[in-house]
């Protein structure tokens, strides 16, 4: 797709910063805001009262209140794709923010070849956080020399009339580990569990295929990873592709609904609840926390080393992205491992509660501010076309 014919149609200086409804659109629209921008947001029908009446821009006695200008309502996810929509959007010289939602309800080639809006940031780079996909996000992390989860492959496997059977492993499963597999109904959320012995996995899994929690084909492409026995904390960053420069914008962690109840309970009372009810991780939001000073040099040494193995084997990462792990030690040194990568904007506005951009900035910034700031740079020097693809 040729951005650059689009650009030519655009004022500039007059631009509207586009987001899809949910994930993190209200904390890019409330940093667009600030920064001066006009906002836009395509939004769902059934979910849209959040972006086109609570948070909808307005005047009142003491000022303007909310964050979204403008809202247009389509009947599916798809109808972000019609045409039309395009068209008012292209009109308004959108430039569009993604998001997790963006990319889970859309097919990668729709939106990377079928989407005629300029995206800030890399449309093609995104796919990789994906694990079934060539040189995808472990593949860079080991480029980048991070230090990633012990993988254990999975062997081939046969489903019949509700007994799941497999070929013999290839390697022994001497540890706990986590199986990351696809939810069978919410398919961008996970069905995840722990086995410590190939035998109890296969039970584990053989009774989420029976509850029609999971699908045969999408269990055979699921990634077996160790169990990381550490401090889960996600480092979420911003790379300046303008200045080459990478910024900590703040830590958090991932509450999961039902995991978050459970995991509350004594461990008498854990032990009794799969006989009711399976732990689900599915996300219902962040927890901000903090981090000890001695690991921010870490962290900063892993995200300058991943955005220089983005440029080399694959796509520079522009703007937000996220490192996703835990701090593991042996008693004596502690290591960051990554289990996760995001590489768009995080679903965690609290980050900008912790204290690392105030450190920079004398002030905390959220991430839409952050890009917003990077938006109205580029505007300036005249390098918007750079930022977008």
């Amino acid at each position: 797709m040729n951005i650059s014919e689009i650009l030519k149609d655009y004022d500039l200086d007059n631009i509207t910063i586009g987001v899809l409804g949910g994930h993190s659109a209200l904390d890019v629209c409330a940093g667009a805001k600030k920064l001066g921008l006009k906002t836009i947001c395509v939004a769902v029908k059934g979910r849209e009262q959040t972006y086109d009446k609570h948070y909808k821009t307005k005047e009142t006695d003491y000022g303007t209140t909310g964050c979204i200008d403008e809202c247009i309502v389509v009947d599916t996810w798809s109808g972000l794709l019609e045409e039309n929509v395009q068209e008012e959007l292209r009109k308004r010289n959108t430039i569009f923010i993604h998001n997790r939602y963006f990319w889970t309800y859309f097919n990668f080639q729709d939106i990377e070849n079928n989407f005629k809006v300029p995206i800030y940031g890399s449309r093609e780079l995104i796919k990789l956080e994906e694990r079934d996909v060539p040189n995808n996000q472990y593949y860079l992390l080991e480029k980048a020399g991070i230090r990633i989860p012990q993988m254990f492959d999975i062997p081939k496997l046969s489903y019949k009339d509700g007994v799941l059977s497999m070929e013999e492993p290839k390697e022994e499963m001497n540890k706990l580990t986590l199986t990351k597999v696809s939810n069978a109904i919410r398919t961008y959320e996970r069905a995840n569990f722990v086995a410590s012995n190939w035998e109890e996995w296969r039970s584990l899994a053989e009774g989420k295929l029976n509850d029609g929690e999971i699908l045969i084909d999408v269990l055979q492409l699921a990634v077996i990873e160790e169990f990381v026995l550490g401090a889960q904390i996600n480092f979420n960053f911003f790379y300046s592709a303008l200045n080459d420069t990478v910024e900590l914008m703040g830590t958090d962690m991932r509450r999961q609904t039902n995991l978050d109840g459970f995991l509350r309970l004594p461990a008498k009372e854990q032990l009794k609840i799969p006989e009711h009810v399976n732990p689900f991780h599915i996300e219902t939001g962040h927890v901000a926390v903090t981090c000890k000073e001695s690991l921010i040099e870490k962290s900063f040494i892993a995200a300058e080393n991943f955005i220089k193995a983005c440029k080399e084997h694959a796509q520079e990462l522009i703007g937000p992205f996220a490192l996703q792990g835990a701090i593991e030690t042996d008693g004596k040194k502690e290591e960051l491992i990554v289990f996760d990568v995001s590489m768009r904007i995080p679903g965690s506005p609290g980050i900008s509660a912790t204290p690392y951009t105030g450190y920079l900035y004398g002030e905390n910034i959220s991430m839409g501010e952050r890009i917003a700031m990077e938006i109205r740079e580029a505007q300036e020097k005249g390098e918007l076309a750079r930022l977008l693809t």
